[in-house]
């Protein structure tokens, strides 16, 4: 009877399927659920518990014949049962010691998980509280959770004993890793969820040791319907996208339509890819369906904040504190609303607030570092983004804000590194690619700056600075024709999104489109854009001076030229006609 709870849970869920598990028998999901809450409860694990919680309520429900038995019940935990009572009541009022001690020498696997998760938890709390006294620059492993050596080595004779159910499977997953050792933790995980694969939270415990797609698809997991609730998972994480956006939608139309789960993550994977708008209007349609969530909501304020919605925002914050101002996500957006204000200190003190709260909150030490670097704060902002680091390795975010911080500090090595793995991390972002293109320019590797500046236009330019920054560096090169041909799908590429005449560097393009039209004796291009400098300021004066030596010159010699920029002067949209490039043969 050791390990009849797995069996139960395993029995329930695993089905030998192929890999797009159908969701054809909803009643049977619903059992598993259900099973899977009752057990979690019963052991402390409220993370779990409320994950398949809310899956559960998102399907239909069970008519009383069709509820799951109850777990098996054996001799062990009737002689336990007191001590388990009394000890329970303890783990829920965080006293662990007391629980813990209640515990000791009791024999079911209950018992036993209660018993190691209690003295892991007191460990964890009394590091965190060492952690918080002092949230300055802490080098990784000054604090340590003194209780995890004990644990691993009683864990570990347990484990080659074969004595551990899926649950203290989990548990021993889990120390392992908080001791850096991940190889051992990760197959330990896969154990776990072979033994047990309705138990979400070590599914969540594994993605986080995954570091690419070729690891995710070597482990060797269960086929059960859980599994695609963790590739989904996995396909955001790995910023795989698309990937991960049709296993929700397919999960959706499995069944998981009402999941505010799923419309969730939905809404966190179009944030990863900027898709702004689209997470906006799902986050919004959360808020509607699940008034009182603050999970994910700091996600929902990022969005805000980028768009500068100040009186959304503010309204968010206020209602967050009107709900429980002490969650870790209250104080983020509270933060995001004060960095929006530009009142940078104080929005460094909510992120704080949030890190005592839970250290190990990415989020915050994330946005923690790029307030430091708002308030000039180089050495904090580095603390900050390695914390971050150290929290999710994953985190393009932090190893980009630490390239940042490294560019102020004028240490171009520096930043190549930390932008490169940025860019790793999201290869098809845009700013990366920028950034590493900057590293590599003031390093005067100007191969490598060109192939990512131009990689940065051929993905989809964020900031429409990449064709600038090429063109600026063809210039400085003298390879005029290429600078030509840059600046001008700069200038296609400006007036295209409706920005038009706005832009502030659309006038040193034209201004440099002018001189070269004009030295390659194509009067009518440089004219029109000698015209159109005259719209800006800052190069009217070069524009009317280029005009005057186009009719000084045109009294002796007329060239015909290519119609390039005649729409220009219709509907202030340009049609690139021919290119710049195959204009050097009109030069005598």
């Amino acid at each position: 009877n050791l390990k009849n709870t797995s069996k139960l849970c395993t029995q329930a869920a695993v089905h030998k399927t192929p890999a797009s598990t159908e969701f054809s028998d909803l009643k049977r999901i619903k059992r598993d659920l259900i099973s899977v809450i009752l057990l979690s409860k019963e052991r402390g694990l409220l993370h779990s518990a409320k994950w398949a919680s809310e899956l559960a309520f998102a399907l239909e429900p069970l008519p009383k014949d069709d509820l799951p038995p109850s777990p098996p019940f054996t001799e062990e935990d009737a002689q336990d049962l007191d001590a388990l009572t009394l000890a329970k009541s303890y783990f829920d009022l965080k006293e662990y010691d007391r629980a813990a001690y209640f515990l000791k020498g009791c024999c079911s696997q209950k018992a036993y998980f209660l018993y190691m998760y209690s003295r892991y938890l007191s460990g964890e709390k009394k590091k965190d509280d060492e952690t918080v006294d002092s949230l300055g620059p802490l080098e990784k492993g000054q604090v340590r959770n003194e209780a995890l050596r004990e644990l691993r080595v009683e864990l570990s004779k347990k484990h080659i004993a074969g004595e551990l159910d899926g649950f203290t499977l989990y548990l021993y997953g889990v120390v392992l890793r908080k001791l850096d050792l991940l190889k051992e933790a990760v197959e330990v995980f896969v154990e776990a969820i072979r033994a047990l694969p309705l138990h979400w939270g070590a599914w969540l415990e594994l993605s986080n040791l995954v570091t690419n797609i070729e690891m995710l698809k070597s482990l060797p997991l269960p086929d059960c319907w859980i599994k695609d609730f963790f590739m989904a998972h996995m396909y955001t994480e790995l910023q795989m996208i698309k990937e991960a956006l049709q296993k929700y939608q397919n999960l959706m139309e499995g069944g998981f339509s009402k999941s505010t789960y799923i419309t969730s993550q939905i809404a966190v994977a179009y944030h990863n890819i900027r898709d702004i708008d689209q997470a906006l209007a799902l986050f919004n349609e959360l808020r509607d369906q699940d008034p009182y969530r603050i999970d994910n909501m700091d996600t929902f304020s990022n969005l805000l904040y980028v768009k500068s919605m100040k009186p959304e925002l503010s309204f968010l914050a206020h209602n967050l504190v009107e709900i429980d101002k002490y969650r870790v996500e209250t104080c983020c957006v509270i933060g995001n609303y004060y960095s929006l204000r530009s009142q940078h200190e104080k929005a460094a003190l909510y992120f704080q607030r949030a890190l005592k709260l839970n250290p190990r909150c990415l989020g915050a030490w994330t946005l923690m570092g790029h307030e430091y670097m708002e308030m000039k704060n180089t050495s904090a902002a580095i603390q900050a983004y390695r914390h971050a680091i150290e929290v999710n390795k994953r985190d393009y975010r932090a190893w980009y804000g630490l390239g940042q911080t490294y560019e102020i500090l004028k240490m171009p090595f520096y930043c190549l590194y930390y932008y490169r793995k940025a860019h790793q991390l999201r290869p098809n972002d845009s700013r990366m690619l920028v950034a590493l293109g900057e590293s590599y320019e003031k390093l005067s590797q100007q191969v490598e700056a060109k192939k990512c500046y131009w990689r940065a236009y051929s993905v989809g330019d964020v900031e429409k600075m990449a064709l600038l920054k090429l063109a600026k560096l063809h210039e400085q090169l003298n390879e005029s024709d290429d600078a030509a041909q840059c600046y001008m799908l700069y200038i296609q590429d400006i007036f295209s999104c409706g920005e038009q005449l706005e832009h502030m560097e659309v006038s040193t393009a034209l201004r440099y489109l002018g001189q070269y039209y004009f030295k390659n004796k194509l009067y009518d291009e440089a004219s029109l854009c000698a015209q159109r400098c005259c719209d800006y300021n800052d190069a009217r004066e070069e524009g009317k001076a280029l005009l005057r030596q186009i009719s000084q010159v045109r009294d002796q010699t007329e060239t015909p030229s290519a119609d390039l920029f005649a729409p220009l002067s219709n509907n202030n949209t340009p049609v690139r006609r021919g290119s710049p490039l195959n204009l050097i043969s009109f030069t005598p």
